[in-house]
């Protein structure tokens, strides 16, 4: 991740849930305000990947497919102008330790209170629950008004 120290980062986790474009809108509306950039991050991860055989799909495929898909969505979400300023990154891995790492020096890691698996009668999902105890900067947990 970019960790050029001369504005403040907010970096926001995004995976395509309701609540993720909640905390996006949030980081930017935040960002503004105290003239940082924002760092959109979007992580994938192949089920059975890490077992003892190979993968049966092409895990270059999938990360194009991510970054597509995320580029669609800020614009959708944040308009052509504002999606344009927000400095995107799609990595591999799990979702939870991604976000710790991409957050490292930032002035706040925003996530969505629940992301797209889980329990409806959760409150919290669990990488912002993870992240939220681990983080090394603040953590806003932005509930979905559809919640």
């Amino acid at each position: 991740m970019d960790t050029d120290v001369s504005e403040p980062r907010v970096v926001v986790g995004v995976d395509g849930s309701q609540s993720s474009y909640d905390a996006l809108r949030w980081a930017v509306r935040y960002a503004s305000r105290i003239g940082g950039t924002v760092e959109a991050v979007a992580v994938w991860e192949l089920p059975g990947l890490y077992g003892w055989s190979g993968p049966a799909v092409d895990v270059d495929v999938d990360e194009d497919e991510t970054r597509q898909k995320m580029t669609r969505e800020l614009t959708d979400v944040l308009g052509a102008e504002a999606a344009g300023s927000v400095r995107t990154h799609v990595v591999h891995g799990n979702a939870a330790d991604v976000l710790l790492r991409a957050a490292e020096g930032a002035e706040v890691l925003v996530v969505g209170s629940r992301g797209r698996g889980g329990f409806a009668r959760a409150l919290l999902g669990s990488v912002s629950q993870h992240v939220s105890q681990h983080a090394s900067c603040p953590v806003v947990i932005v509930r979905s008004q559809e919640q």
